[in-house]
């Protein structure tokens, strides 16, 4: 898949991204929040067959700018500079994990520039996101001998006092987790961290919630849900979210885990099927 470069041309701090392939305009965001895209890659490849696919790497690393703030406001507003950057009036927005999440608050904040919402398996949008429980099983599923330090490294990071090298190395503790059958899992992939990002993310997302909640019975564009059935994120991340956003649906993706489309290739692309279909 041949990927040509763009970037947001006004006189906000500089983000950039790739696009490929042809069909209906689909804006991808990562997770993280202080990961970067790469690890997404391959379901880019996957939905730009397809698809006019763009990603960009959200604000906090390279090549995009590291000015802050970080917050979800922010992050929204980004999204709409990308929007206007591409040129795109409507597009699909597929966001994963936290891009699922705030894929939900540009629903809010700009109905009028979206032609439908994909989360897939994200973190929840009603009262705390399902976060505590998303954490409890990951760290039920990594191994004993290594999960106190998990835990220590997870906390280091969401009170800002992990760096980059510390991140990274909770992470690749537990990484397995993410999977349906840990013992299973592929080898961590070279991810990037921003650790300062994920560290000023967090109490904004938190922060944030009561007000995406309250919104969801207000969101008017398609938006559909996919799922893991063996995801170390709640499933109630996502029925919480179809139980309040009229005509929203969800799949569940049999025998994957948080990474639907590493164990379950094709999955995420059929659901975006489905909501492109649909419009």
């Amino acid at each position: 898949m041949a990927w040509t470069e763009f970037t947001t041309h006004d006189d906000g701090p500089l983000i950039a991204g790739r696009r490929a392939g042809s069909g209906p305009p689909v804006l991808l965001l990562h997770g993280g929040p202080g990961l970067g895209f790469d690890y997404l890659r391959d379901l880019a490849d996957e939905l730009a067959e397809e698809n006019d696919v763009a990603w960009y790497q959200q604000r906090g690393q390279e090549p995009s700018a590291s000015e802050r703030p970080y917050t979800v406001a922010t992050d929204v507003g980004d999204a709409r500079r990308v929007l206007d950057a591409l040129g795109w009036q409507r597009a699909y927005v597929v966001g994963h994990s936290w891009g699922g999440h705030l894929a939900l608050h540009v629903a809010e904040a700009m109905p009028e520039r979206l032609l439908g919402v994909l989360a897939v398996d994200p973190l929840g949008p009603v009262g705390d996101g399902r976060w505590p429980e998303f954490d409890e099983e990951m760290f039920r599923r990594t191994p004993e001998p290594v999960r106190a330090r998990a835990r220590e490294l997870d906390e280091l990071s969401m009170t800002g006092q992990a760096d980059d090298e510390l991140a990274l190395e909770g992470m690749r503790l537990v990484w397995p987790a993410y999977f349906a059958d840990p013992e299973r899992a592929p080898p961590m992939p070279e991810l990037r961290m921003a650790s300062e990002r994920s560290a000023e993310m967090v109490p904004s997302i938190q922060a944030e919630l009561p007000a995406l909640e309250a919104g969801l019975p207000g969101i008017r564009v398609p938006v559909g849900f996919v799922h893991g059935s063996q995801s170390p994120m709640p499933l109630g991340a996502s029925t919480d979210g179809v139980e309040r956003i009229p005509g929203a649906w969800l799949e569940v993706v049999d025998g994957a885990g948080h990474f639907v489309w590493v164990e379950a290739p094709g999955a995420v692309r059929n659901s975006l099927r489905r909501l492109t279909a649909a419009d």
